[in-house]
């Protein structure tokens, strides 16, 4: 009980959006170049929750109740835009769980439930994500066919997306860290890392 046109249109449609640079992306890119794809895909998982959510929410119409009420984003906006700001300050000065360091461990110092929360609280914050989707999904749900196997069908495509430009950022940040690594210079890539997580921080906080 699917409306394959709609489907089909709704593909390439996300696809476009999913590789714009956005608040994620840059997180991945970011993540990718300081502690590698495999534990950035921590992050992934939480962002992919957070997506999910807020795709669903969208379509039910409970993220208009949350966008006429931006206060209800405040507290999670700031402290989360806080937190990565105080991460990117941190790696700017080489410092900290997530700069890279000479070592061969710098990776494992940052527990994957704390790069899980990073990206759905990334996700979820964010609020130009909630207008999207209220103002996209709806009109790609056929009113005369049953909403939850639609849904269940723009969620599963939205995800996909997310998650292969994930990967491809993450990964062009760990070839970034690679080709600057061959000069040693671990300082530089902290703090081109650090100022993207930073500038994340702040997207997110002011967004």
């Amino acid at each position: 009980m699917l409306d394959t046109t709609l489907l089909l249109l709704f593909i390439p449609t996300f696809l476009v959006i999913s590789a714009t640079p956005g608040m994620c992306m840059t997180l991945a890119l970011t993540l990718g170049m300081s502690i590698g794809v495999r534990r950035t895909m921590y992050m992934m998982w939480g962002e992919l929750i957070g997506v999910a959510l807020v795709s669903v929410l969208a379509v039910v119409g409970v993220a208009s109740i949350m966008l006429n009420y931006p206060s209800a984003f405040m507290v999670l906006k700031y402290a989360g835009g806080a937190y990565l700001i105080y991460l990117g300050v941190q790696m700017w000065r080489s410092r900290g769980k997530m700069a890279i360091d000479l070592g061969d461990d710098y990776s494992k110092s940052v527990s994957g439930r704390q790069l899980a929360t990073q990206g759905f609280v990334t996700a979820i914050a964010n609020p130009k994500g909630w207008a999207f989707t209220v103002s996209l999904l709806p009109s790609f749900i056929n009113p005369e066919m049953p909403m939850p196997p639609q849904l269940a069908a723009l969620v599963v495509i939205i995800l996909l997306s997310e998650f292969t430009f994930l990967m491809l950022y993450a990964t062009g940040g760990k070839t970034l860290r690679s080709m600057l690594q061959r000069s040693d210079n671990v300082r530089l890539i902290n703090r081109l890392s650090g100022s993207l997580m930073m500038a994340v921080g702040i997207w997110l906080a002011l967004g």
